[in-house]
């Protein structure tokens, strides 16, 4: 008999389950848009088996996929362990669009699917195969839950279930076996083990770092920003209309944008893609708050969540979470798009220099060492009306190479990152091949609008890509030859 195996989450993965509650299922999703005929058998049916097939094939890699949560005795502290009954046909599943079979439709069809919790007592994932989407194609929609992946772990893991060339021949998978899972008294005495080493492994880490200068800068530079940190959560923030608690169910929509006209923005104005996605956003907002939802706007500023990711290159193809945040105050109240630009630049750039995101990765290692204790803190955050910050904006940088299932090139992905607590409204951004989309998920009944705020969001980007254009030295050069 194989030896019994298992292993703990992170406090930053196991956020994502306290977070969760009733109105907050914590899964995050991407609806992928193939062509549909390298998928078809040759009576025009969705060969659902041999996505099946290729689907399970792939699972070697993403070992996670075929495990559980356990929990820990006393402690009460989540663990994955091989789910000795999995079955692949429970999380493939099935479904097709009534005619016309538009996007609007699928959009539709993807706030429904998202709305719905996760079975806990199985692998945290299910793919959706949806048929009859217009222009012969067809949607995976993905849901894998938070505490499995954060947005760059889940970019790796879409290229591990796809490949960068046309597969034809479905290698047959690896046996595979579930490893038995630990006994109450082997959980109970490796979390002694643990706790006996945790506080001599972390003086000794802090006494190493504090022999030398550099090792003393970094510490200095780790208490700056969690004071940094601590001051920004205790600003009182601006009410809107869209920081109320979220009910059950979700809209979904989606922006697509050429990502080369992105870059040539950021380009010409001097500063990165995030800043120019970051100063969209104000503008955005400015125009959904003040034209659709007839709010005072002058002088708001609104403060947006961006994770940042801190997986160095080794820890690539690894799930689970590694991610710390910005809070980021948006200029809503400028109505000048090209100064919205620059104060946010201003502001991203301060957050660079000083480090601002190791003050929320000091909380998540200060959380390894306390327990669950300043997870529930931060949950009961989560929950406040107005919350710690307005809104969440992610940008995952995707491939720029075509991604394939089976034969089948996918041809548009769109992200969804999940609400929780008095957040309404969440945007997320992926890169694939040549264009950017921009993921809108909404609380279905505080967002009736949605769409006029994706509206807006297309409107402020179009003012602020005319103003890098008027600054551009082609423009100039006409000018002055003119």
């Amino acid at each position: 008999m194989s030896e019994s195996h298992y292993e703990r989450l992170t406090q930053l993965d196991h956020s994502f389950l306290i977070y969760e509650g009733a109105n907050a299922p914590m899964h995050v999703g991407v609806t992928a848009i193939f062509e549909a005929a390298p998928l078809r058998r040759g009576d025009g049916t969705l060969d659902l088996e041999r996505i099946e097939q290729w689907v399970l094939s792939r699972l070697a890699w993403i070992p996670r996929y075929r495990q559980r949560l356990a929990w820990t005795p006393l402690e009460r502290h989540p663990i994955w362990v091989d789910d000795a009954c999995f079955n692949l046909h429970y999380h493939v599943r099935h479904g097709a669009l009534p005619r016309p079979g538009d996007e609007r439709l699928l959009k539709r069809t993807a706030g429904r699917i998202l709305s719905q919790h996760l079975d806990r007592g199985k692998p945290l994932w299910e793919l959706w195969l949806i048929e009859g989407l217009e222009g012969d194609r067809v949607a995976v929609i993905t849901k894998t839950h938070h505490c499995m992946i954060d947005g760059v772990s889940g970019a790796d893991l879409l290229s591990t279930l796809l490949t960068h060339e046309p597969v034809e021949k479905i290698e047959p998978p690896p046996v595979w076996l579930p490893r038995p899972a630990p006994g109450d008294a082997e959980l109970a005495r490796d979390r002694l083990l643990q706790g006996l080493r945790a506080p001599a492994e972390g003086a000794a880490a802090l006494l190493s770092a504090a022999r030398d200068a550099g090792g003393r800068q970094r510490i200095a530079d780790r208490l700056a920003a969690l004071g940094r940190v601590a001051a920004s959560s205790l600003e009182t923030l601006s009410p809107t209309p869209l920081n109320q608690p979220i009910g059950p169910y979700r809209r979904i929509d989606w922006l697509p944008m050429d990502l080369g006209a992105v870059r040539a923005v950021a380009r010409t104005l001097g500063g990165t893609v995030n800043d120019v996605v970051l100063a969209t956003v104000a503008g955005g907002l400015r125009r959904f708050l003040g034209r659709f939802r007839q709010e005072d706007v002058e002088g708001l500023t609104l403060k947006v969540m961006a994770p940042v990711s801190l997986r160095s290159d080794v820890e690539r193809g690894r799930l689970g979470n590694r991610v710390a945040a910005w809070l980021v105050p948006l200029p809503v109240g400028e109505r000048d798009p090209r100064r919205r630009f620059e104060c946010v630049r201003a502001v991203t750039s301060e957050l660079k220099r000083s480090k601002a995101a190791l003050g929320a990765d000091t909380l998540t290692q200060m959380a390894e060492w306390t327990g669950p204790a300043l997870l529930r803190l931060g949950s009961r955050l989560m929950t406040l009306t107005p919350p710690p910050f307005h809104l969440v904006v992610t940008n995952v940088p995707g491939p720029r190479e075509t991604l394939y299932l089976l034969g089948a090139p996918m041809l548009a992905a769109h992200p969804m990152v999940p609400l929780v607590g008095s957040l309404s409204t969440g945007i997320a951004l992926f890169s694939y091949r040549d264009t950017l989309s921009w993921g809108f998920t909404a609380d279905w009944d505080l967002v009736p609008d949605l769409h006029d705020l994706v509206e807006s969001v297309q409107h402020a980007f179009g003012r602020l890509a005319a103003a890098a254009e008027r600054e551009s030295p082609a423009a100039a050069s006409v000018g002055t030859a003119g």
